[in-house]
C-alpha cells in the first residue's frame, strides 16, 4: 500500500472512530413541553423523566442510572429558559438517582450523557 493511501486510510479511520465516540457519549436532546416524557439509553447510562406543568412552572422529574463500571458518571444536562442549569448524576455501576427540578420556563431541554 502506498504512503498516500496509508495516510488517507488512517485519517478516515480516525474520523470514523472520533465520530463514533462523540455519538456514544450523549443522548439526544429534547426540548420538551408539558406532558412529555423520555427514556433515553446510551452506552453506560440510562434515564427516564417526565415533564408536568402547573401555573407558569415546569417540573422535570425522573431518574438517571450509571450502567457501566468505568469510573465515569451518568448525568442529565437540563436547561430551562434563563434558569441556572441542573445536572443530576449517578456514579458507580448500578447506582440510580432520582431527581426533580421545577423551573419558570416554557420548555425544558434535557440530554443524557456520561462524564
Amino acid at each position: 500500500m502506498s504512503a498516500v493511501r496509508k495516510t488517507i486510510t488512517s485519517v478516515l479511520t480516525a474520523a470514523v472512530l472520533t465520530g463514533g465516540l462523540a455519538l456514544g457519549t450523549a443522548g439526544p436532546a429534547s426540548a420538551a413541553g408539558c406532558g412529555t416524557s423520555a427514556s433515553p439509553v446510551i452506552d453506560g447510562a440510562s434515564a427516564s423523566w417526565s415533564i408536568r406543568c402547573s401555573d407558569s412552572r415546569m417540573t422535570i422529574a425522573g431518574w438517571v442510572q450509571d450502567t457501566r463500571a468505568d469510573a465515569k458518571c451518568a448525568l442529565i444536562r437540563i436547561h430551562a429558559g434563563d434558569n441556572p442549569p441542573a445536572r443530576p448524576e449517578a456514579c458507580g455501576s448500578g447506582v440510580r438517582k432520582n431527581f426533580s427540578y421545577t423551573f419558570k420556563a416554557k420548555n425544558v431541554d434535557a440530554r443524557l450523557a456520561i462524564a
